[in-house]
């Protein structure tokens, strides 16, 4: 156990640890990890490659995410529900969980560092929801599309070769896989502990109930779209609404809020404690683990979708980005920023949270989280298994052997993180997220170009009536 908890964190460090540190005037220092080094120059280039397209398009995007255009392949998905799907998966664990471990380690400003982390990534998420598009492919099992970064990254590397397989494909429907078992385990036990706070229920009661309706559904054939068509809308907005009404009843202290975050943001408070390189690092890699942008996951839902034009699905999955942490993880910096200090002292995690709530709405508070919680981590879970079909059949050909046992080595994991509370299933989840983007970037920036061609041939088609 040693040992593998050894090299978890040995690849954790390569990817997250401090591979280059720049000094402050002030005496602090920032230091920036390799995927930070990845990510950010990354986010800047599609941005200026796209021609500001988060700002600029913004309207066509919310245009497109209210149309209700329906699939015409059989069995396929449109791209309002692929968008559906990657928000499943986005709007989870890290709306919540990922919010208060930011906030925790880096403070109010971390929080500004995911709003940035979110614009630059809406250019990477177009970009790769693009690619995704480009190079899908009919899927003889489930029927309808399925593709996304393993797909392109093989077309990229073996167009010239016309070899059966790119290792560097291999790879990352390989970290796709860790990634989300190890996800899997984060939501079990972040749905047990949050109900024995607020019900007193034994984690092996929650956690039997998770894993049972979690298996009634994804080993089924089609079901998890027709699920998430219902829940997620549903839990988005009631997670919405109710911050509404903690901002509306807590109205004169938002503006100390935002003052907050800004100032903390930019290391005002910090730069004395030489703590500003914590704010930026804990905003930019939980905005990273909240988002996905870059990452490889949402395209993978992407793909899946029969839409007319590849740069549409584009739009709508750098919309997906905005809804995550402009809309949704705003919504928990706002309930835990707006309790006083001195209520949340010592608590961490879904405790502080759900401390806050308390706070906010007494017990119902606390037993909405909850409820909130199982909702976006089962609607996490089963978006996951839709993600990692492709990668299964990337990796071991179209049969339901491979695709079942995945299934089911996912709810084990699910079952496990329920019951034992294992404090490194996080970096457990970084590390498959780090390695993906790894893997991903090294040819979605090359790709750049059929990007900007399809965003081109968009824009002149449906933009220039």
């Amino acid at each position: 156990m040693d040992k593998l908890l050894s090299i978890i964190q040995w690849f954790y460090n390569l990817l997250w640890g401090d591979l280059i540190t720049i000094p402050l005037p002030s005496g602090s220092s920032i230091g920036l990890s390799l995927l930070v080094i990845i990510l950010i120059p990354a986010g800047i280039f599609f941005t200026i490659k796209t021609k500001f397209l988060p700002f600029r398009l913004f309207p066509e995007m919310l245009k497109t995410a209210v149309e209700k255009k329906k699939s015409t392949e059989k069995h396929s998905i449109s791209g309002v529900q692929a968008l559906i799907i990657s928000t499943a998966t986005r709007v989870g664990m890290g709306n919540l969980v990922g919010v208060v471990a930011a906030i925790s380690v880096g403070g109010a400003g971390a929080v500004f560092w995911m709003w940035i982390t979110a614009l630059l990534g809406s250019a990477t998420a177009f970009a790769e929801a693009t690619l995704a598009q480009i190079y899908k492919e009919k899927d003889p099992l489930y029927g309808g599309y399925r593709g996304g970064p393993a797909y392109y990254i093989h077309h990229f590397f073996t167009q010239k070769t016309k070899k059966k397989k790119s290792i560097i494909a291999i790879l990352f429907a390989i970290s796709g896989l860790i990634c989300w078992c190890g996800i899997s385990q984060v939501i079990g036990n972040s749905v047990s502990s949050s109900f024995r706070n607020a019900f007193s229920i034994p984690p092996l009661y929650t956690t039997l109930a998770l894993v049972i309706i979690s298996a009634i559904i994804v080993l089924r054939k089609n079901a998890t779209v027709k699920v998430l068509d219902i829940v997620v809308p549903i839990m988005a907005s009631l997670y919405f609404l109710m911050t509404l009404f903690v901002i509306i009843k807590n109205i004169t202290l938002v503006p100390a809020v935002f003052q907050q975050i800004f100032e903390e943001a930019f290391g005002f408070k910090q730069a004395v404690a030489g703590g500003f390189g914590a704010v930026l690092m804990n905003g930019v890699k939980r905005g990273l683990f909240s988002n996905e942008a870059g990452s490889g996951s949402a395209p993978c839902a992407a793909a899946a979708a029969d839409i007319e034009h590849p740069a549409k699905e584009g739009l709508l999955q750098a919309f997906g980005v905005f809804i995550d942490t402009i809309l949704i993880c705003t919504c928990s910096t706002m309930i835990m920023l707006l309790t006083p200090a001195s209520l949340t002292a010592g608590q961490e995690g879904m405790g502080l949270l759900q401390a806050a709530m308390n706070f906010h709405m007494g017990q119902f508070g606390v037993i909405f989280i909850a409820i909130t919680l199982w909702l976006f981590s089962f609607s996490t879970f089963i978006g996951i298994l839709f993600y990692a079909r492709s990668n299964v059949s990337y990796l071991f050909g179209d049969n339901w052997l491979s695709q079942t046992l995945y299934k089911v080595v996912a709810l084990i994991m699910l079952f496990i993180g329920g019951m034992a509370a294992y404090t490194f299933v996080w970096d457990v989840g970084d590390i498959g997220v780090g390695l993906m983007t790894v893997f991903n970037m090294i040819a979605l920036i090359p790709l750049s170009s059929k990007v900007i061609e399809s965003l081109k041939d968009y824009e002149s088609r449906y933009l220039k009536k």
